[in-house]
């Protein structure tokens, strides 16, 4: 129908970075056919509020045109031409003027083909760019910079509306106000942070322990100076205040005091507290539940917060061995060693204590078969039937009273706990069964203090040997006590917050069981996809607008598609991190180091903790990992997975567990294949893949 002299594309946000004020041309000579086809390099222009910001001119040798009596031909472009831009300034700035009416008429970015005939720009078709990743809503005309919260917990998948709420009201107490939504996760806003030169280093240098990738891409953000002086100055998102303050001094004390027996008293008295709120959520209904649920999270605000100085002089300890172990003997990452197998750390001893489970299992080969096709919703009473089932039963039951609140991504309080799906354990329950001999939970932590025993005798020894070696080693042999006296309650504080989850699940639950009975919603889930505050008013007043249920399942189904970014600014632009990859070999996958050792094995690819049948000698390779995944470390080589740091929950319980462990590769479930053969480098924090083969 046209016969044009140039065609092309039009993103009306830059599809590269994703940033929504960059609009982005390809164009070429001819029909757009060939460009799509890949047949020629389209010229690439970004404009700016009607500005031209760069221009990439490809040399163009062929061009497909339109034939009068139908069909189309190839001609090549005459030399002259081939290097002329397809567009003049003024095209590109008309195409920017049209393209921006179209996004603002369908109210969302647009990828628009278009095409050029006799100086007249025809719209050939528009419809809106699906891969953006959602920017948060806040709308106040200023620019901001977002950090993904679920990259800090280790839980990138979507969370619905009352995880949302429910997340938001619990960090609040803690000090994140500045949080936005988008694409069904949450973000801090971190302006406030990076206004000032000051508080800026202090804030992303303490990213690192988290996510190296996401500090490169804070680091990139503060170059950007033009950028920088747009951004608000406003609140930090957690600041120096007297509670910072209070818990170094704590840490401090703990550090000299040295009292392991401060570890036990806290933990017996947050059990106490989480036992009473148990009892007292079992009699609560309407107003009075929600009103408990909002003071409980103050209270677990409180109790959480009182043992952050035995975790700070943990984590103190852990750091200056770190350091001054390599500064003094050139060893690397001393304290993983040191770690293994330290006293109250109730997400390694998780994983152990399932050990004694399979122990319990194995004595009933019935069980076994059973357990290839058991179902949640019969599960005990199916056991019950079999010989050794009680006794089974028991085993499992006990465990599932101490550990049952806990599941993968269990930071959102709508996820399936172990207690309300029971066959979540099977995998990793069989996976013990035949990688371990009987009473491996005694044999494996005993053989992880021998280790760091053995480490520590070794670090302590070379360093007599040096000038001052004396109160060097005098130091070092404080602060290894300080650290295996405390680095296990590191994991305490979030299970007492996913217990505490549990108790006002079950309660919010019954809430809904009754909604149901009444018709306002279909099914008990229906509550997931509504916030704390819409879900007491709708017990309140037993009114809801279902079609709020409804929408919000589809942006759900949306929502879970997406990968969210680690940096994002309100423009939504992608800012991402890179990697030095200057000391590891040719063609390895670059990570963070989180617990030394070199090992060799086969990658074993789990995107759900569910399917993790692990057989000796397998490297996990995952998205992420969060406490719920620890069971699964007992059986592995080795561990590699796309988000995490130096303290995050993964790296803790691998180099307590003596695991090689690599975090933060970038998509290594991808790029990586089940089956595969491969050798990680937990010291110096990168993977080479080493056979495309599956191990026989």
């Amino acid at each position: 129908m046209v016969f044009p002299q140039a065609a092309g594309i039009l993103f009306t946000a830059d599809p590269v970075t994703a940033n929504r004020k960059v609009l982005s041309i390809d164009a070429s000579f001819g029909l757009g056919e060939a460009l799509v086809s890949g047949l020629v390099n389209a010229d690439i222009y970004k404009v700016r509020d009607g500005r031209v910001i760069d221009k990439k001119i490809s040399s163009k040798k062929l061009a497909i045109y339109a034939l009068g009596e139908g069909g189309t031909a190839e001609r090549e472009i005459e030399p002259e031409r081939q290097k002329q831009e397809t567009l003049t300034d003024e095209q590109i700035l008309e195409l920017e003027h049209i393209g921006r009416k179209i996004e603002a008429y369908f109210g969302c970015p647009q990828d628009i083909e278009w095409c050029l005939y006799e100086d007249t720009i025809y719209i050939v078709q528009s419809r809106p760019i699906t891969t953006l990743y959602p920017i948060p809503g806040v709308n106040d005309g200023k620019n901001h910079v977002y950090l993904s919260f679920g990259h800090r917990q280790m839980m990138t998948e979507a969370i619905r509306p009352l995880g949302i709420s429910m997340f938001k009201a619990l960090f609040k107490q803690f000090g994140f106000t500045q949080m936005s939504e988008a694409g069904g996760r949450l973000f801090i806003d971190v302006s406030g942070d990076l206004t000032s030169p000051i508080t800026a280093k202090l804030f992303i240098k303490s990213v690192d322990k988290v996510d190296i990738l996401m500090q490169n891409a804070l680091y990139k953000v503060v170059k950007n100076k033009e950028f920088m002086k747009t951004l608000p100055h406003g609140k930090t998102t957690i600041g120096m205040n007297s509670g910072m303050v209070t818990w170094v001094f704590q840490a401090i004390k703990n550090y000299w005091k040295n009292d392991a027996a401060v570890v036990t008293r806290l933990m017996t008295k947050n059990e106490t507290l989480l036992k009473k709120l148990e009892k007292k959520a079992a009699g609560l209904t309407g107003d009075a539940l929600f009103n408990f649920v909002l003071e409980g999270v103050e209270k677990m605000k409180h109790t959480v917060s009182e043992g952050y100085g035995v975790v700070f002089a943990g984590a103190y300890a852990a750091d200056w061995l770190n350091k001054n172990m390599l500064k003094w003997l050139g060893e690397k990452n001393a304290a993983a060693t040191l770690s293994q197998s330290v006293n109250n750390n109730v997400t390694s001893e998780m994983g152990l204590e399932l050990l004694d489970v399979a122990d319990v299992v194995r004595q009933y080969p019935a069980m076994q078969t059973y357990f290839e096709y058991a179902k949640d919703e019969t599960f005990f009473a199916d056991l019950a039937k079999l010989p050794g089932g009680e006794v089974v039963g028991a085993a499992i039951q006990a465990y599932l009273k101490k550990y049952g609140m806990r599941c993968s991504g269990e930071i959102d309080i709508t996820r399936p706990r172990w207690s309300e799906q029971p066959t979540a354990l099977i995998p990793m329950i069989l996976s013990n069964i035949t990688n371990f001999v009987p009473n491996a939970h005694i044999s494996k932590f005993e053989q992880g203090v021998r280790e760091a025993e053995q480490k520590e005798q070794d670090l302590l020894s070379r360093l007599e040997q040096l000038p001052g070696g004396k109160r060097k080693a005098q130091r070092t042999k404080k602060a290894i006590s300080v650290l295996r006296n405390f680095a296990g309650y590191r994991e305490y504080s979030k299970y007492v917050l996913v217990w505490y989850y549990w108790i006002v699940k079950q309660a919010l639950l019954n809430e809904a069981d009754k909604l149901v009975k009444l018709g306002i919603i279909h099914e008990k889930e229906d509550i997931y996809y509504l916030s704390l505050e819409e879900l007491r008013e709708a017990v309140r007043t037993s009114q809801l607008d279902y079609s709020i249920v409804t929408k919000r399942k589809a942006d759900y189904a949306v929502y879970e598609k997406l990968t969210p970014p680690r940096v994002m600014t309100s423009d939504g632009e992608i800012i991402a991190g890179e990697y030095d990859t200057g000391h590891i070999p040719e063609g390895a996958l670059p990570g963070v180091p989180v617990s030394a050792g070199i090992v060799e094995g086969r990658a074993r690819v789990v995107l759900r903790m569910e399917d993790a049948r692990i057989e000796p000698g397998d490297i996990l390779i995952t998205k992420f990992t969060d406490p719920s995944w620890t069971p699964v470390f007992v059986s592995i080589k080795g561990i590699v997975t796309e988000v995490g740091g130096m303290m995050t929950h993964g790296a803790v319980v691998a180099r307590e567990y003596g695991l090689p462990a690599v975090v933060g590769v970038e998509n290594a479930t991808k790029l990586i294949k089940d089956g595969q053969r491969i050798r990680i480098n937990g010291t110096e924090g990168y993977v080479e893949i080493l056979s495309g083969e599956a191990l026989a």
